[in-house]
């Protein structure tokens, strides 16, 4: 997902999403933000749990963390898993965008389990 300048990517082996500054130029690869998440396997497919987001001090009140939200929320939903919002952040931001509201589940024990796991 791309918004001028910012990009949100998956980096599945570290279980997160990052938040890149490509700078003016589009040349850099800063990275300003992270979605951490972890993936729970149901019957009905894979949850995603997005348990924390957060933005560096300096981009602040730019609306950034919406952009790393919105490209997570993306990429869990072209993936085919459900977004599961534990992290505060997220459990605001879905109500304001309803058009994920069907790809939604809410958090239950083994999501909560699953993030305490992850954090070990």
């Amino acid at each position: 997902m791309t918004n001028e300048r910012y990009i949100v990517q998956n980096r599945p082996d570290e279980s997160r999403y990052v938040l890149l500054d490509t700078g003016e130029d589009g040349t850099g690869t800063t990275e300003i933000g992270e979605e951490s998440y972890v993936d729970v396997a149901t019957d009905a497919g894979t949850q995603r749990v997005l348990f924390h987001t957060g933005v560096s001090e300096e981009y602040a009140g730019r609306g950034l963390a919406s952009v790393l939200v919105r490209g997570a929320a993306d990429d869990v939903v072209a993936s085919g898993a459900t977004i599961v919002p534990v992290c505060p952040y997220v459990r605001a931001w879905l109500p304001k965008h309803p058009e994920y509201a069907e790809h939604v589940v809410q958090p239950r024990r083994e999501h909560l389990e699953a993030v305490k796991a992850q954090e070990g």
